[in-house]
């Protein structure tokens, strides 16, 4: 960054630091963490609102423990070999760090000959970013810290208007000129998106001041390119880099970065969605779904126009027409043909990015509409898909769930992958708390069943909810805080619960007139210790192919099941990805067994009669005439599994 552009970056910036809270008193949008950060307020009023992390305490469970294995390897990964990319390209000398004479370099698609080079970092900062709201724990701030100054180091030493990468502008003048390149924007959005959660969530303004002379370069870079330049750039994979400058307009509330929002709006690929049109098909799945989101956030900040129109439908359209029974999508990371799963059965589906973004996206449009539907979706991909893409064994993660009959979940390494998914599971796994909980002005909505505890500051109520969902269907909360006044409590009532749910209040007995895919509603003046009891029924069911209906899933309310196939021909580093080889997880041999069955005989409508519990054993199940044993594909780990079965009635 030249010396005067610079000053003039710091000085709006500094600007903001100290006026932000004056602008953004009122800002009903972001409370807690976010109070006073926002130059502007959304002007889209949403029928429910998100709670701060800092507000949702994860008790133990499933979810908690993986988010524990995310700490470790968080904590564990140097921050000089995370910069070591960044200060070679600024030509800083890296230092004597963990007893080399240069530090150690990572691998995989952060070593120095990959175009992504640097994304792994952004990525990181959110995490620790998400890890220090959700925890409150100094070390994840003070490990972030410590990467915020040395990237600031290296946009000083680098001195080019505020350019900031791995990677040198090069790959960014190829992407102009619509030269083959390997996604510049994709890897600068991660981390654009990692210092903005870092001066949200962990309140570091020098983060801001990184992200503010990033957007100046790129305003200046964009400003001369012809609309012509302009379509073939877009075509090159972006990631939420428009999310990330419509964030940075909301809050510095420069209007340069709403330019560049809109400069990165494409209409080749967004046009036709808003005309009604599917047309994902052999389209890349992770390139698509950002940009809704950036679209989504344009309109929460205007608070009109078609972008919640045009998301509806993407969203719609993708879970109704491309998706499997676990919520994922994507078949060797494109979209298919609309309802044609049964023809995508392989070891490449399901990208576990492409479900972290759909989650973000959910989260968007239930907040805009607060339409039970988009709780029920965010329950079946995260437990389903989010919650067993961590290996228990070693906290490394899957970047695909293969559907393939035989297949396996093919793990990362610590520090020689470094893919997108790995990127997007540290996110993940430290941001569980996120959707438990909504609110609006005097009701409190409660969407997943995940032991917790959330505390409404501004009704003086908390509330414990205790479970082992999803072995049974009990949850109880208790009022551990009590409002002073009447506070109304919405509890989901999901749609694969069917009819037969109970409900007490006190250890009495109400009458439930709510049906499935409904909220059920308790209003009073709650006390301290009250509890509430409810019993939502899990049944045996089958999840068929949209294609074809004697191609099914067998699910236990809204867990799907897994059959489990040992691991019979299992070779070399499997399950595990090769170091060597960081692409090795497109071109993966599974070496399936050619005695892998996918034959079930039972009757859809008699499920009962041929599988059976196993005694003592919770979530295990067993079909009589095979003898295959089945449990929930999230706990199903370096074996053979099958997700889709052959019906035979």
């Amino acid at each position: 960054m030249t010396k005067s552009l610079y000053n003039a970056v710091y000085a709006t910036v500094i600007l903001l630091l100290v006026c932000g809270p004056l602008l953004s008193r009122a800002q009903s949008h972001y409370p807690g963490q976010h109070a006073g950060k926002f130059a502007l307020n959304d002007r889209l009023k949403p029928a429910v609102y998100s709670f701060d992390l800092q507000d949702v305490r994860l008790l133990d469970s499933r979810f908690k423990q993986n988010r524990e294995r995310e700490e470790q390897w968080l904590l564990s990964i140097p921050a000089g070999r995370l910069l070591h990319s960044f200060r070679t390209q600024a030509g800083i000398y890296s230092g004597n760090e963990g007893g080399y004479f240069t530090v150690k370099k990572l691998a995989g698609w952060e070593a120095l000959d990959c175009e992504l080079r640097g994304h792994s970092t952004g990525h990181l900062l959110s995490g620790l970013a998400l890890m220090y709201a959700t925890t409150g724990d100094e070390l994840y701030k003070r490990k972030a810290d410590s990467l915020v100054a040395g990237l600031a180091e290296v946009q000083q030493v680098l001195n080019q208007d505020g350019f900031l990468s791995a990677w040198p502008q090069e790959l960014i003048n190829r992407n102009i000129a619509g030269k083959k390149v390997w996604a510049p924007w994709y890897t600068l959005h991660k981390l654009l998106a990692g210092l903005i959660d870092q001066y949200l969530y962990a309140d570091n303004k020098q983060a801001l001041l990184i992200a503010a002379g990033m957007a100046a370069w790129a305003y200046k870079k964009l400003q001369p390119v012809t609309p012509e330049q302009r379509a073939r750039m877009l075509r090159n994979e972006f990631g939420g880099i428009n999310e990330t400058f419509y964030n940075l307009y909301a809050i510095t509330g420069d209007p340069q970065c709403k330019w560049l929002g809109e400069f990165f709006y494409h209409n080749e690929m967004l046009d036709p969605l808003k005309a009604g049109k599917d047309i994902l098909e052999q389209k890349h799945a992770n390139t698509y779904i950002p940009k809704l989101l950036g679209l989504t956030r344009q309109y929460e900040i205007a608070g009109s126009g078609e972008g919640d129109t045009i998301a509806t439908f993407f969203w719609n359209t993708v879970i109704d027409h491309h998706s499997f029974c676990t919520g994922s999508n994507s078949d060797k990371e494109k979209f298919f043909k609309p309802d044609n799963q049964s023809a995508h059965l392989t070891g490449y589906t399901g990208e576990s990015c492409n479900v972290y973004n759909m989650l973000k996206l959910t989260r968007h449009l239930y907040c805009h509409s607060g339409d039970i539907k988009y709780a029920d979706y965010y329950e079946k991909a995260l437990f389903n898909h989010i919650l067993g893409q961590q290996d228990p064994a070693t906290g490394m993660i899957a970047y695909f769930l293969p559907m393939l009959p035989g297949a396996y979940k093919v793990y990362s390494t610590p520090d020689s992958s470094f893919w997108c998914c790995v990127g997007s599971g540290f996110e993940n796994q430290a941001k569980y708390g996120e959707a438990i909980y909504y609110h609006g002005e005097n009701d409190l909505y409660i969407n997943l069943f995940i032991p917790s505890v959330v505390n409404w500051k501004e009704k003086g109520l908390q509330l414990k909810q205790e479970t082992v969902f999803p072995q049974n269907g009990a949850v109880t909360f208790t009022i551990e805080a009590a409002p002073v006044t009447d506070l109304t409590l919405k509890l989901r009532y999901p749609s694969w619960a069917g009819a037969g749910a109970s409900l007490q209040v006190n250890g009495k007995a109400i009458t439930l007139k709510q049906k499935p895919g409904s909220y059920i509603v308790l209003t009073r003046k709650w006390k301290k210790g009250d509890k509430i009891t409810v019993h939502f029924p899990l049944f045996l069911h089958t999840v068929a192919a949209n294609d074809n209906p004697h191609k099914a899933a067998i699910a236990y309310g809204p867990i799907i099941l897994a059959g489990e196939m040992g691991t019979g021909d299992f070779r070399g580093r499997q399950p595990y990805s090769d170091p060597l080889l960081y692409n090795d997880y497109y071109t993966y041999d599974y070496h399936v067994p050619k005695d892998i069955s996918t034959v079930l005989a039972l009757d859809t409508h008699k499920i009962n009669n041929a599988i059976e519990p196993v005694a003592d054993q919770p979530l295990t199940f067993k079909t009589l005439k095979e003898g295959i044993i089945l449990r929930p594909l999230y706990d199903i780990h370096r074996e053979r599994y099958v997700v889709y079965w052959d019906i035979k009635q």
